[in-house]
C-alpha cells in the first residue's frame, strides 16, 4: 500500500488532482467529507458541538448550521480549536477505518486541504501537494467562485503559505497550465506509483 497525503491551497485544484486519482483507481479518502459525515443529524458529533456551542448551531431539522457555526468560530482560536477537538479525531478515526479495508497494494489518497496546519505531513509515505501561484489562486477564487479580491486573498492569508506547503512536498503537481497539461502530470504520476521503482521523494512534477 503507498498512502499519499494529498494537500493543496484553495483554488489550486486539489480537487480536480484528486478526481482524476480515483479515475485512475487510487482509494480517495476526502476529509471534507468524512468531516460532514462525522458531525451529521443523529451521530455523537453532532450531539458534541450543540454540547460546546449551543443549539444555535442547529437548523430547524436538526443538521449542522455551518454558517452559524462559521460565525462562532471565524476570529476566535478558542472556539475554533475546540470544534477541531470534536471534528478532527472522528475524521482520522473514520479516514483508518477506510484505509484498512482498502487493497494491500492499493494506492490510498488522503484529501486534506490543511495537511499542513495539522502537522499531518509525516503521516504518510507520500506528501502531493497541488501548486500555483497566489495570483492564480486569486484569479480562479474570483472568476470561479464569485469572491472579491479581498475575500480570495484573505482566504489564502488563513492556510498554510505557499512555501511551507512546498516545504513539506515529496511530489510537487504544477497545476497552472490547462486540463490537458494536468491529465500529463497526473498519468505520468500514476505510472510511477503502480511501479515501486518510482516511488521516492524526488519525483517532482
Amino acid at each position: 500500500m503507498l498512502r499519499v497525503g494529498l494537500t493543496g491551497g484553495i483554488g489550486a485544484g486539489k480537487s480536480a488532482v484528486s478526481a482524476r486519482l480515483a479515475a485512475r483507481g487510487a482509494v480517495v479518502i476526502d476529509s471534507d467529507v468524512l468531516a460532514r459525515e462525522v458531525v451529521a443529524r443523529g451521530t455523537d458529533g453532532l450531539a458534541e458541538v450543540v454540547a460546546a456551542f449551543g443549539t444555535g448551531v442547529l437548523t430547524a431539522d436538526g443538521e449542522l448550521d455551518r454558517p452559524a457555526v462559521g460565525r462562532i468560530v471565524f476570529g476566535d482560536d478558542t472556539a475554533r480549536r475546540k470544534l477541531e477537538g470534536i471534528i478532527h479525531p472522528r475524521v482520522r478515526a473514520r479516514a483508518a477505518e477506510i484505509e484498512r479495508d482498502a487493497a494491500a497494494d492499493a494506492v490510498v489518497v488522503h484529501d486534506i486541504p490543511l495537511l499542513v496546519e495539522t502537522g499531518q505531513a509525516d503521516k504518510f509515505d507520500l506528501v502531493l501537494v497541488v501548486d500555483v501561484p497566489v495570483e492564480v489562486q486569486v484569479e480562479r477564487l474570483t472568476s470561479q467562485r464569485g469572491m472579491t479580491e479581498a475575500e480570495a486573498t484573505r482566504r489564502i492569508a488563513s492556510q498554510a503559505s505557499r512555501e511551507e506547503r512546498l516545504a513539506v512536498a515529496d511530489v510537487v503537481v504544477d497545476n497552472s497550465g490547462s486540463r490537458a497539461d494536468l491529465d500529463r502530470r497526473v498519468d505520468a504520476l500514476w505510472a510511477e506509483w503502480e511501479h515501486p521503482a518510482g516511488h521516492g521523494p524526488d519525483t517532482k512534477r
